[in-house]
């Protein structure tokens, strides 16, 4: 894949081109990627409350029953979206890790094997998730580790 950047006075707006012989997935994820917002910071609820959240200081989104959290340092915020909403949203960011959670792939401090042969991940402020077998490979895709990185 070939990159050019080109810097002209004469554009008022950022574009992007892509030019391919044919559609592929590459070209597809590029797509994704590009459409995905460019968001710094999502709505959180605490009582009656609503808190602008940095994305940069959320370590997990979760659902729990029919309810979605964001987790920070300080506290749990719910959410007033479905949880497959936020992983289109915050797909730069976020990786899904099971059925109900995603993580902040920049606050993921190691990964480790369990004695039941599960894999857990330990985050920066050492709270931990597990990592289902459904999602081990585009976790390790994601993060640019193992043999298909």
């Amino acid at each position: 894949m070939q990159i050019k950047l080109i810097i002209d006075e004469k554009y008022t707006e950022t574009e992007v081109h892509i030019h391919a012989n044919n559609y592929s997935d590459q070209v597809e994820q590029l797509m994704k990627y590009l459409k995905s917002t460019g968001t710094d910071v999502i709505d959180g609820y605490l009582q009656q409350e609503i808190y602008m959240l940095k994305i940069e200081d959320i370590y997990f989104v979760y659902s729990e029953g029919a309810k979605v959290y964001f987790q920070t340092d300080e506290h749990e915020y719910e959410s007033k979206r479905k949880l497959y909403e936020l992983e289109a949203l915050l797909e730069k960011s976020f990786v899904r890790v099971n059925k109900s959670t995603l993580v902040n792939m920049s606050k993921i401090s190691s990964m480790k094997v369990e004695k039941t042969g599960m894999m857990q991940l330990v985050m920066d402020n050492e709270a931990t998730a597990h990592v289902s077998r459904m999602y081990l490979k585009g976790l390790k895709k994601r993060l640019g580790i193992g043999r298909d990185a």
